[in-house]
């Protein structure tokens, strides 16, 4: 049982890393802040949950995994929340999207 245990939470904790490495790469890789911030925090989001459940299944049925779950709902909250102030942010300061250019497939 102890065996099952950990490959689940392994698998748990290897996805939610995955998904925060692809979200540091999209955030580098990315022309423009509205890109990156689209990267970054939609996949940063399932990251976080992901490694918070990991931890959750490692912990059991304890306090620890109370306080875990209880993080783990306020980041689901709190980072769009604070995803679409930085984009309303970016707008108010009039920070334009780089657009592709059709014919010529370079930046505009």
């Amino acid at each position: 049982m102890e065996n099952a245990i950990d490959i689940i939470s392994w698998g748990l904790l290897m996805g939610g890393s995955i998904f925060c490495i692809i979200g540091t790469v999209g955030l580098i890789r990315m022309p423009d802040p509205y890109t990156r911030l689209h990267a970054s925090s939609v996949v940063d989001t399932l990251g976080a949950g992901l490694i918070l459940a990991g931890l959750i299944v490692q912990a059991g049925f304890t306090l620890i995994s109370a306080k875990l779950a209880i993080i783990g709902i306020l980041i689901f909250f709190i980072s769009p929340v604070a995803g679409h102030a930085v984009a309303r942010a970016m707008m108010h300061r009039n920070t334009k999207p780089i657009l592709m250019d059709e014919k010529k497939g370079g930046r505009s």
